[in-house]
């Protein structure tokens, strides 16, 4: 028996502008890179959050994998979470295991020299993406800017701006950053809000009403993720579809919301990699939902070209800046969706380690 290495590095890198949504704000984004490694292949998976992940993966979840079979991912997942039991699955365990699930695939896929599309099986071979950013830390030239570049000049044809500043208290900015997200981007392009569970229920309504005449179409987290009644709420009672989930980290919490939202959100990067993403998928079709793929867009794209209930993905201007920068054989998203990868093995990117030295942190 072969027998699997897990390493892991983390990287903090800067970001081009100061970022805020409803309830944060930060300047600076932490990647946590696994390498899992067999007979002289390397696989690679990675999450984004606190350098702390990289114990998790190195202690916890290496020995586990030591005398397994480098294919048989479905055991070594199942291993690697059982190994969590005490730590605690949500949060850094579950960024930890969800890297590493999603090294192991690629492992998986290059040993076999097959692109991990084409291993995961395919239902298209180019992803819906909708451009994301619009940070309340933005001023209007900023935000005109990122939005125009992505509507006029990428040709992707929705966009999301951040909402619910200063925890909801700047409702007036709010709906005045709304309506001019609309008369950069036109009547052609969806216009798409998240407010971070920034707002209380009754609020959120309001909100949504106040700016019907702006015909957004998706209203992400109006309030807390936490609250299911008050999502559906909120659904009920506004024409947008209302989307939550990325703060799933196992298959109970996405069984629990699917009822309460039109769209349920997967993170691949959080919920237990692509083992998990795709049994959350099936729990959202088996409510009659889609699901849409949350930031982190490159891991995405294997899984994301595999799910048949899949509404689009996050194109996350943070994260695509970012692994645009550390890694190679990066597709570009134009007119509005990113073609998958199945000329090369594996994930298609080469980790680019010479560029990613000056950030490491771990």
């Amino acid at each position: 028996m072969t027998g699997i290495g897990l390493t892991a590095e983390a990287y903090r890198i800067p970001t081009d502008a100061p970022e805020g949504d409803g309830t944060l704000a930060w300047t600076a984004t932490t990647l946590v890179l696994v390498r899992a490694q067999a007979d002289g292949h390397t696989g690679t998976g990675w999450t984004y959050g606190p350098a702390a992940a990289v114990a998790v993966v190195t202690d916890l979840l290496a020995p586990a994998l030591a005398a397994l079979d480098p294919d048989d991912v479905p055991a070594a997942w199942t291993r690697m979470r059982r190994r969590l039991r005490n730590a605690g699955r949500p949060g850094v365990a579950g960024l930890a295991l969800s890297a590493a699930d999603c090294a192991l695939w690629d492992l998986k896929a290059r040993r076999h020299d097959l692109p991990l599309a084409r291993l995961l099986g395919t239902v298209r071979r180019e992803v819906p993406v909708y451009g994301s950013g619009g940070f309340t830390t933005y001023d209007d030239r900023l935000q005109h800017r990122q939005l125009a570049d992505w509507v006029h000049e990428q040709g992707i044809p929705r966009v999301k701006i951040k909402i619910g500043e200063s925890c909801g208290t700047e409702v007036a900015r709010d709906l005045a950053r709304m309506a001019a997200a609309r008369r950069t981007i036109g009547d052609g392009a969806e216009l798409f809000v998240d407010a971070n569970g920034a707002y209380q229920r009754k609020q959120a309504v309001r909100v949504a009403r106040a700016a019907a005449d702006l015909d957004v179409r998706w209203y992400e987290e109006p309030v807390s993720s936490d609250d299911l009644p008050g999502l559906g709420l909120v659904r009920d009672r506004v024409t947008a579809d209302v989307t939550a989930g990325e703060y799933g980290y196992d298959l109970t919490y996405f069984h629990r919301m699917a009822p309460f939202v039109d769209c349920l959100q997967i993170d691949v990067t959080r919920c237990g990699g692509i083992s998990e993403f795709l049994r959350a998928a099936a729990v959202a079709e088996a409510a009659g939902i889609q699901v849409s793929g949350h930031c982190a867009p490159y891991q995405h794209l294997p899984v994301a070209a595999a799910t048949p209930n899949l509404r689009h993905l996050e194109w996350f201007h943070d994260h695509v800046r970012i692994e645009t920068m550390l890694f190679d054989g990066i597709p570009p998203a134009t007119g509005g969706t990113v073609p998958v990868p199945t000329d090369r093995p594996g994930n298609g990117l080469e980790f680019h380690a010479d560029r990613a030295r000056q950030f490491r942190v771990a």
